[in-house]
């Protein structure tokens, strides 16, 4: 790993070289770099490398990554900050919902109390994507009723996000679940361009 820039040993890692902690710990350099105010920035890495990194990594490494809640939270805030920038408006028509997202820190799809949707909810990411006139926008604060809710464990998400799965499979497993518009949910993957490895 290069010292001054991490995010660049990133691009080029092949996790299946690598162990879990060597792994994680790679990250977790990147990360603390970032949060130090060192100039380093996760949006340099791009989209087909994550993806890349994403389908090399192991269940397992990305398991011991996502153990990690401040790493989590760095990470999936990136996906997040993403999604507004691969938003397929020539897609989206005029679409106008508010998706709603539950990721659930302990892997689980499922949270403990379903109606619950409380800022305060520990072990719970939550994210707000409102897609309107052809834009997408994402909060970490839910405001709005949302169309439809999304629940589904990190990993699963990190695995969405780089095409190294599909919603109707996790749905089918499930470990992904949806509340609300479901026929909506469906096609939700549509509208976003999806990076690959």
């Amino acid at each position: 790993m290069t010292e001054s820039d991490p995010i660049a040993a990133l691009g080029s890692t092949d996790p299946k070289e690598l162990g879990s902690e060597e792994f994680v710990a790679l990250l977790e350099a990147a990360s603390e770099r970032a949060a130090a105010g060192a100039e380093v920035d996760l949006s340099s890495l791009e989209p087909q490398q994550f993806a890349r990194l994403i389908s090399r990594a192991s269940d397992e490494q990305l398991k011991a990554v996502m153990a990690r809640p401040e790493l989590a939270e760095r990470i999936l805030d990136e996906v997040f900050r993403r999604m507004g920038e691969h938003y397929r408006s020539d897609k989206a028509g005029s679409t106008e919902a508010v998706v709603r997202w539950r990721i659930n820190l302990d892997g689980s799809a499922t949270p403990e109390d379903p109606s619950a949707d409380g800022q305060d909810e520990p072990g719970v990411l939550r994210y707000e994507c409102v897609l309107s006139e052809g834009t997408c926008t994402v909060s970490k604060t839910p405001e709005r009723e949302p169309r439809v809710t999304v629940m589904l464990g990190p990993v699963e998400l990190l695995k969405l996000a780089s095409s190294n799965a599909s919603a109707p499979m996790l749905f089918m497993k499930g470990k992904l679940k949806v509340a609300g518009d479901v026929g909506f949910a469906a096609g939700l993957t549509k509208l976003f361009q999806i990076p690959k490895a």
